[in-house]
């Protein structure tokens, strides 16, 4: 009878070993590895929403100061002073 027993706890101990380093550990490392790609997703994600806020913000300013100042004219003001003017006609 001790025969069995031994076989039956051989058997036992290799459906043990079998299920733990071949079902058991892949699938916590499988876990552990989607976690930690979901983490690294959402950190991905929360930068990429925090600069588009940021030039968001900063183009909102913009807009505001842009609003709030006079326009500034490229071409320099230029006076007319008739004394000075003189009419151009071209000749043939």
């Amino acid at each position: 009878m001790s025969f069995v027993k031994l076989v039956i706890y051989i058997l036992a101990g290799w459906f043990l070993y079998k299920l733990i380093f071949q079902f058991i550990i892949p699938v916590y490392r499988g876990t552990k590895q989607v976690r930690r790609q979901m983490r690294d997703m959402q950190d991905a994600m929360r930068q990429q929403f925090e600069q588009q806020q940021r030039y968001q913000q900063g183009q909102q300013q913009q807009q505001q100061a842009q609003q709030q100042s006079p326009p500034i004219s490229h071409e320099p003001a230029r006076k007319r002073d008739d004394g000075d003017y003189i009419e151009f006609e071209e000749v043939k």
